[in-house]
């Protein structure tokens, strides 16, 4: 009989906490954290290909992370707008596709035109599919789709009748992503932060003690590689 060789996932989603603690615990700022987090994801990034990750999705900065000190918030907004000069030209090259999602309503209008552009920039590439959460919150992602979703049916677009579980993932940020098979949270924190809440109806979860800043490919590939000796079932049982 063939051996049953299990695949590892297509999609990954990370929810990269620690920075802040990775910095203190080095008697560094927070944004010191934020920085090292920062030059962490082009490691991850390039390793997919490898690892047979078509995409990866990243929590950078939730709805919630508003609340911060605004030291703190405003020197992140700065380093997302400086990730993106930095790094659009790379990840062209290297045939990664960026999307972003969340809300960008509250969101400078220079970081949003950058977002913007490296969308486009890379809009032909399917190496990779990096899609960076920012603003974002599974709740309100939710709520937003709900929204346009009652709008379409307000406007005869869309018969009550004809909606179901299919209907509302047509209406989220992730319309243009498959689900998560894995959803990865460094730090030791075993939550989930409202992050991606109904595309992880099915996802495979792992908590790692792990500082998003020391989370390094070798990291990555234990964790990718642990993932292929799960049994996924779906709600099913062997027969």
């Amino acid at each position: 009989m063939a051996k049953d060789i299990k695949t590892g996932p297509k999609h990954v989603a990370i929810i990269m906490d620690g920075n802040g603690r990775w910095a203190q615990m080095r008697g560094r700022p927070r944004l010191f954290g934020h920085h090292a987090g920062a030059r962490r994801v082009r490691d991850i990034v390039e390793a997919c290909p490898d690892q047979g990750v078509k995409y990866l999705t990243m929590f950078a900065f939730s709805t919630e992370n508003w609340k911060r000190t605004q030291t703190e918030v405003a020197g992140l907004m700065k380093l997302f707008r400086r990730y993106i000069q930095r790094e659009a030209r790379d990840l062209l090259s290297n045939g990664v596709r960026v999307r972003f999602i969340g809300d960008r309503v509250r969101l400078d209008d220079k970081l949003v035109n950058l977002m913007d552009e490296l969308e486009l920039l890379t809009s032909q590439n399917d190496k990779c599919h990096l899609t960076i959460a920012i603003n974002y919150g599974g709740r309100d992602e939710v709520a937003r789709a709900t929204k346009r979703l009652a709008y379409d049916v307000a406007q005869g677009r869309l018969d009550p009748k004809n909606i179901n579980d299919e209907t509302l993932p047509k209406y989220l940020d992730t319309c243009f992503l498959p689900d998560p098979d894995l959803v990865i949270r460094t730090s030791g924190e075993a939550r989930i932060s409202n992050f991606l809440l109904w595309q992880s109806a099915y996802a495979e979860y792992e908590f790692i003690d792990t500082l998003w800043p020391d989370f390094t490919p070798d990291v990555f590939a234990d964790v990718l590689a642990g993932f292929k000796t799960r049994d996924r079932r779906f709600g099913a049982v062997k027969a």
